[in-house]
């Protein structure tokens, strides 16, 4: 007994030195991925400011440092940069809505069915081909620049990426699934939102991710080439002004709203992932 005592006595800091060494190794890794990631924008920021510091190059074409920070305070103070943001957040809204949903239907089509491969892949694979603001010019003849332009070309930013990826995942549901719906005698509603639906979801998440990314991408830009309002017309109007440190902000927004978006779908895709996996 007294053996068995000492030996647990031996156990259990042996098991908390293990522990302990395996956080001390998972802040150590988080540490370094938090520098790695850094790094790149330290870097940036710190020839950004000795360029401006020296002179290196004129003010009115690379604003200082603090410069750009007190535009940014202004405009959110004067509630600019929130009216230009609510403004593109929702457009990109309506047009995700329309353009994912559109988009998943029509890969779930073109997925499951042969024929209707067979006759629309060819021609929705030649469109997919022209990006979303190749449309533009003749998108502007045939709507003007008012809404419905920038929510079209958002919703065929999503459209694309979203039935792609839809149209993978539904050909990928694994056979023992139609197997057991088959010796189940599942009816279809069943078949779909039970065994196809969940088989399906880490490719539309997939889908749902690519998709933001473009119609975050086509948003800028085409509220820079055809907008009276947005985070892509504050940029321009900056520049009509030669105010670039208006352009840095607004480049520095939308950078930091894109990876920030990135980062959480990504995370939400891996959650999926993951989620679809411990159940399987």
């Amino acid at each position: 007994m007294a053996a068995f005592e000492a030996q647990s006595d031996n156990v259990i800091p042996a098991a908390s030195a293990t522990g302990s060494a395996r956080r001390g190794t998972r802040w150590q890794t988080l540490a370094v991925n938090v520098v790695l990631l850094l790094a790149g924008p330290a870097a940036i920021l710190s020839a950004w400011w000795i360029s401006a510091t020296f002179g290196w190059v004129s003010p009115q074409v690379l604003p200082s440092p603090p410069w750009v920070l007190q535009t940014f305070l202004d405009l959110i103070a004067s509630g600019d940069i929130l009216a230009a943001g609510v403004v593109s957040f929702q457009r990109i809204a309506e047009g995700f809505f329309i353009g994912a949903s559109l988009g998943f239907l029509f890969g779930l089509l073109i997925g499951r069915s042969a024929t209707a491969e067979a006759y629309l892949g060819p021609s929705f694979r030649a469109l997919a081909a022209v990006p979303s603001l190749g449309w533009l010019p003749i998108l502007i003849l045939l709507l003007g620049i008012d809404e419905s332009l920038k929510i079209v070309i958002l919703a065929k930013a999503c459209f694309v990426p979203m039935a792609i990826s839809t149209a993978e995942g539904a050909r990928n549901i694994p056979v023992r699934l139609s197997e057991v719906a088959d010796v189940l005698g599942l009816r279809p509603r069943t078949r779909f939102f039970k065994l196809a639906l969940p088989a399906m979801a880490p490719f539309v998440a997939s889908g749902v991710r690519l998709s933001l990314s473009q119609a975050f991408v086509s948003l800028i830009v085409v509220e820079m080439l055809a907008g009276t309002d947005g985070l892509g017309y504050m940029m321009v109007w900056g520049r009509t002004l030669f105010q670039l440190d208006i352009v840095i902000v607004g480049m520095i927004v939308v950078g930091s709203v894109g990876f920030l978006l990135d980062l959480l779908l990504r995370r939400a895709e891996a959650m999926v992932r993951n989620g679809l996996g411990a159940n399987g």
